[in-house]
C-alpha cells in the first residue's frame, strides 16, 4: 500500500514571496507504469525518483493539465511551426549521459532561466534530476543534420505520455523548439494510439507557463476530475 507524508515549508520556485508544501510518496515503495499511471492522473509528478503533488494549505495555484490528443486541433502558428521543423531527425534512446546532452542542458539553463536556481546544477543534480527514473523512460534526441538541437525526455504511462522534461539550443535563431517538441510528443501519442499527453503543472499568474494553454484543449485537474481548461479558471 502507498504512503505519503508532507514535507517542510520551502520556499516556492514558482511563485515569489510564496512558501510552498509537497506530498510525497515514500521512495521505499516501488512504482512501477501502472502505478505512477494512476498517481499522475491524481495529480502527482516525477523528479528523479521523487514523486510528489503540491500540498499547500493557503495557495492551490498549481494545477495539473494535460492535452485531450485525440481531439486535439493544432493553430495556424502551430501548424506552421509543425512545418518549419520537419528537418529534425528524432532519434529514441533509454536514459544515458552524454557530455553534449549536459553542455545543451547548462546553455539551456543560462539562456532561459537565468537566476532560477537550476541554471547552477551540477552534473550529479542534472543526473538525478533527468537520468534516474523508475517507470517506462525515453530520452529523445533531436538532430539537424549532425548538430544537437534539443533534448526530450518522457514516462510512457498507460494512457499517454508525461513531458518530463525538454532543453534545447536557445541560441537559434527563427526556431520554436519548444512548440515543435509538444506537437511532436502530441503526435507520438497519436501513433501510439494513447490519450493524454501530461504537461506537469500550470499556473496562471506564472507567465512562463502560459504556453501551456495553447495547446487545445487542455484538461485541468480539479477538485479529483479532470475538467477543461476555461479563461476564467482561477
Amino acid at each position: 500500500m502507498l504512503k505519503f507524508h508532507n514535507t517542510n515549508p520551502y520556499v516556492c520556485s514558482y511563485l515569489p514571496g510564496k512558501l510552498a508544501c509537497s506530498e510525497v510518496v515514500t521512495p521505499d515503495y516501488p512504482i512501477d507504469e501502472k502505478t505512477y499511471g494512476k498517481l499522475i492522473q491524481a495529480g502527482f509528478r516525477r523528479s528523479g525518483h521523487y514523486t510528489y503533488r503540491p500540498n499547500c494549505v493557503h495557495c492551490q495555484a498549481c494545477l495539473s493539465v494535460r492535452v485531450n490528443v485525440k481531439t486535439f486541433m493544432p493553430n495556424r502558428i502551430q501548424r506552421r511551426v509543425w512545418k518549419q521543423h520537419q528537418h529534425l531527425t528524432a532519434t529514441q534512446h533509454m536514459l544515458h549521459y552524454k557530455p553534449e546532452h549536459y553542455e545543451l542542458y547548462q546553455q539551456y539553463q543560462n539562456q532561459r532561466h537565468a537566476g532560477g536556481g537550476m541554471d547552477n546544477d551540477c552534473l550529479e543534480q542534472y543526473q538525478n534530476f533527468l537520468l534516474q527514473s523508475h517507470v517506462n523512460s525515453r530520452l529523445i534526441e533531436f538532430h539537424e543534420k549532425k548538430e544537437l538541437r534539443m533534448v526530450s525526455i518522457i514516462d510512457v504511462l498507460p494512457d499517454g505520455f508525461s513531458s518530463v522534461y525538454t532543453f534545447y539550443d536557445a541560441n537559434a535563431v527563427h526556431a520554436s523548439f519548444g512548440t515543435y517538441n509538444i506537437l511532436w510528443q502530441i503526435e507520438q501519442c497519436r501513433i501510439h494510439d494513447l490519450s493524454y499527453l501530461y504537461l506537469g503543472y500550470w499556473i496562471k499568474q506564472n507567465r512562463k507557463m502560459h504556453y501551456k494553454a495553447n495547446f487545445q484543449p487542455l484538461e485541468v485537474l480539479m477538485d479529483g476530475q479532470w475538467k477543461p481548461l476555461e479563461s476564467d479558471t482561477p
